[in-house]
């Protein structure tokens, strides 16, 4: 396959990229854009919007059916994706990777970013996909539960791998094999979402915050910590605090992650669960300590240096954002082709640089230091050996048990 080289940019041209959540169009980042709706799938109906409408129930499937290709006769493809999710040029007309892309290629790619909620995307395109029609999309980005139920209702195609050689070969090990997608036969990642333990050097009087025991426990921090309004972040990070496995624990391990954060929650030590508004809070100093998201506190860190971030001993969490080939989609080879080309190092290396969350592609170190030498070495963009050896995830789970998890998650957080 012929190689290709992004345009390389600038000093100028960087700093102009650099994003802050105080200020211009990266006030409202892709995470914060999620969580601005309020607390994601409990906001919108929650398990209910994704088990009503005559939806089977969720079992293991075995792909959708391979819809016509039209990708030699239409050289096109429509992705839908989160909001700030691309990178873009420094005058903000165009994106620099896709028409790259486009370019080698001659396929032209409508990008739209109406994504701003899993639940509420999975509500537009739900009917489709029921009733085994086009979305009009051929390819979507969603986050790994959502992904996982795509999957298992049998509304994504398989890939192909012979249109997939970066992709499959430069896929990290930790996003290589996940529990609803072994070897990634249904999808790729785009990136992944680290959950780490903030905290305000300045509020903490220089002291560390490492762990989730810390945030529940220590009476110096009382009334000053928040958690996250996501489950599987909060409930996660508890349950490693607790020597509990994420992607193996079982009802009793669950109902104790929730009695421990009631008892802090009963005891005032917890100000509150939040969506991405925690940032604020943080980088003011009326919170001195918190579980937060990666991509949030790189970006604070470019405006107050008191932010730290700690990776607990006993492990963190992380999530990820993945394209999938929905069913009946008209140009499944044409998505095949973008999702190979995200996995070159360069393109990687180009999309990382403007997004800031953890890339999934193996080999991308160098060509990011070409970028930007601090990025490259930001575990929180490309975990080093270390880090990425103390990564969960979070186990899938069934109909049955999201439900049940989400209703007791709700009455913790009081929503």
């Amino acid at each position: 396959m012929e190689s290709y080289e992004p345009e390389r940019l600038s000093p100028v041209q960087l700093a102009a990229m650099k994003r802050s959540l105080t200020s211009g169009r990266g006030a409202l980042t892709r995470r914060s854009l999620l969580r601005a709706s309020g607390m994601g799938a409990l906001a919108l109906g929650g398990i209910a919007t994704l088990g009503a409408c005559g939806i089977p129930p969720a079992g293991r499937a075995e792909g959708a059916a391979a819809a016509d290709d039209h990708s030699a006769k239409e050289k096109e493809l429509t992705f839908s994706n989160w909001t700030e999710y691309m990178d873009v040029s420094n005058d903000e007309k165009s994106r620099p990777t896709l028409e790259a892309f486009t370019k080698r290629t001659g396929i032209r790619v409508k990008y739209t970013e109406d994504i701003n909620d899993n639940v509420e995307f999975f509500g537009k395109i739900k009917p489709q996909l029921a009733a085994g029609q086009n979305t009009g999309r051929d390819l979507i980005c969603v986050t790994d539960w959502l992904a996982a139920r795509i999957i298992r209702l049998g509304w994504a195609q398989k890939l192909d791998p012979s249109n997939l050689p970066h992709a499959f070969a430069n896929v990290s090990a930790q996003f290589r094999t996940p529990d609803w997608d072994p070897g990634r036969a249904y999808s790729y990642p785009w990136t992944g979402i680290p959950t780490v333990i903030a905290y305000n050097a300045k509020a903490t009087g220089g002291r560390k915050v490492d762990s989730v025991t810390q945030l529940l426990d220590d009476p110096k921090l009382k009334g000053r910590v928040s958690f996250l309004s996501e489950m599987r972040d909060t409930i996660g990070m508890t349950l490693l605090d607790q020597g509990k496995d994420p992607g193996k624990f079982t009802d009793a391990d669950f109902d104790g992650a929730i009695g421990r954060l009631q008892k802090a929650v009963d005891k005032k030590q917890i100000r509150r669960f939040t969506g991405n508004d925690y940032t604020a809070d943080l980088s003011k100093g009326d919170i001195a300590a918190c579980v937060g998201w990666a991509g949030d506190i790189i970006q604070l860190q470019a405006d107050n240096p008191d932010i730290k971030f700690a990776i607990p001993a006993a492990g963190y969490i992380t999530s990820s954002d993945n394209l999938l080939v929905p069913a009946q989609a008209r140009h499944k080879t044409n998505a095949e082709k973008l999702i190979d080309y995200y996995y070159e190092p360069p393109v990687a290396a180009q999309l990382a640089a403007y997004i800031n969350y953890v890339c999934p592609v193996d080999g991308v170190r160098d060509e990011l230091a070409k970028i930007d030498e601090s990025m490259a070495s930001n575990t929180l963009i490309l975990p080093d050996r270390e880090m990425a050896a103390k990564s969960r995830s979070f186990r899938s789970l069934s109909t049955e048990e999201e439900t049940a998890y989400e209703e007791k998650f709700a009455k913790l957080i009081g929503a």
